[in-house]
């Protein structure tokens, strides 16, 4: 569907965005020799219950005044695709790798909305051949046949956010299913898709060792290809950091992370990433776009972005109220912030992501996508390898069993000093 724009705002626009991307050519610090892959995350903010753990930009629609009113979702598409018209220029010609589609809670828009949304994104964007498009996808919003509804519509992978199968531990997270309907929900992607991913937590609230064993083995028997594996934490401005509940202590959690990994290899799954576990060929290739410090454009409420050009790398973030981008997008200024990436955060940004996975990353691939020497990162380098918490060869380096364990010490020493 066609924005409409009065024609005197269609050229000022135009040469707006134009100039947006010329802005983004003229010289700088860096001399990147070639631009990474590029991924789009699209956000949709609204879920229907907001999780008292959860510190993402998810919004409950009856929160909002609406009472029982439709998601706005024809609106905040139209909001989406003149989003995406005005971020063409920055990425013109540049070949898609995978679309994800975030929340919030995605699912609660309709498989005509999604279609309508992904049809655009094709008239707009270069796909790759076999693109990923992945969907995220709660039981609360289960109906049978919906998850065919938007593989028809051309998702071709669903993440389903179980995050437990037992009742009491659902409760407490303000889930807004229960165990039978996200083993259902899960029946019905493994039908309705050929991969997909399923969510789960450990450390809960007043979980036992057991309690874990159980939902870990009732996961393995719904034979997932992926399993996303995270440990609760309470994040700031939640509910459970104004009123935190009993967590199990750090040995217990510990246990709970050698059993996760333990049996999950057992059934067949390799932990690529610090918090993924996959079978061959099932590796999520969006997130894989993320850790190997790919660029990806993020469109929608609060979306966040990172864009590579031949002289400077641009992080990129979005109008995060509902409301306000849903004004600001349709006249083309849905981005709130858009700052470089400084020359000295480069190393630290790159180490956010690349040490979390388990093959790490190539020198080469450091200085091709920071644009920055490997001696940058040589002093770092050599005191995490005397500290036990990376291995390397001539070619890669990667986070040793010990550097998956104290991930976040290991990622802090590439800080700027």
């Amino acid at each position: 569907m066609n924005i409409p724009i009065h024609p005197a705002q269609e050229e000022g626009a135009g040469a707006q965005h134009a100039n947006d991307a010329l802005h983004q050519m003229r010289p700088g610090p860096l001399q990147l020799a070639a631009l990474p892959p590029l991924a789009l995350y699209i956000h949709l903010p609204w879920c229907l219950r907001k999780c008292p753990y959860c510190d993402f930009n998810s919004h409950e629609w009856r929160d909002r005044g609406e009472g029982d009113a439709p998601l706005p979702e024809a609106q905040y598409v139209d909001a989406l695709i003149a989003d995406l018209e005005a971020a063409l220029p920055l990425v013109w010609g540049r070949p898609v790798t995978s679309v994800f589609l975030g929340g919030g809670t995605p699912s609660l828009f309709s498989p005509e909305a999604i279609d309508r949304l992904l049809g655009a994104v094709r008239a707009r964007l270069v796909l790759e051949p076999g693109c990923e498009i992945t969907l995220e996808a709660n039981p609360g919003t289960f109906e049978r046949d919906r998850f065919r509804a938007f593989r028809a519509a051309g998702v071709t992978r669903l993440s389903v956010g179980v995050q437990s199968f037992d009742d009491a531990h659902l409760k407490a997270l303000g889930r807004v299913h229960d165990r039978a309907q996200a083993i259902a929900a899960v029946e019905e992607a493994a039908a309705a898709f050929e991969t997909f991913n399923l969510d789960l937590m450990y450390a809960l609230p007043g979980q036992t060792l057991a309690g874990l064993q159980a939902d870990l083995a009732q996961a393995l028997a719904l034979q997932p290809p992926h399993l996303s594996v995270y440990h609760l934490t309470v994040e700031p401005n939640t509910v459970f950091a104004k009123y935190p509940p009993a967590l199990p202590d750090e040995d217990l959690a510990w246990s709970m992370l050698d059993h996760i990994t333990e049996h999950t290899a057992a059934a067949g799954m390799g932990r690529y990433e610090v918090s993924a576990y996959a079978r061959p060929g099932h590796a999520c290739t969006h997130n894989l776009n993320y850790w190997q410090f790919g660029d990806y454009l993020g469109i929608g409420a609060g979306a966040h972005g990172k864009l590579s050009f031949a002289h400077r790398i641009v992080r990129q973030t979005r109008w995060r109220d509902p409301r306000s981008y849903l004004e600001k997008a349709l006249t083309g200024q849905a981005v709130a912030s858009s700052e470089d990436v400084a020359l000295a955060e480069l190393p630290f940004e790159f180490m956010l992501n690349a040490l979390r996975l388990a093959q790490g990353f190539t020198l080469a691939q450091f200085s091709e996508r920071t644009g920055l020497p490997v001696s940058a990162i040589q002093r770092p380098l050599e005191e995490a390898e005397r500290r036990g918490l990376v291995a390397r060869d001539l070619h890669r380096v990667w986070p040793t069993p010990r550097g998956f364990d104290f991930l976040s010490d290991l990622q802090e020493m590439f800080l700027p000093s």
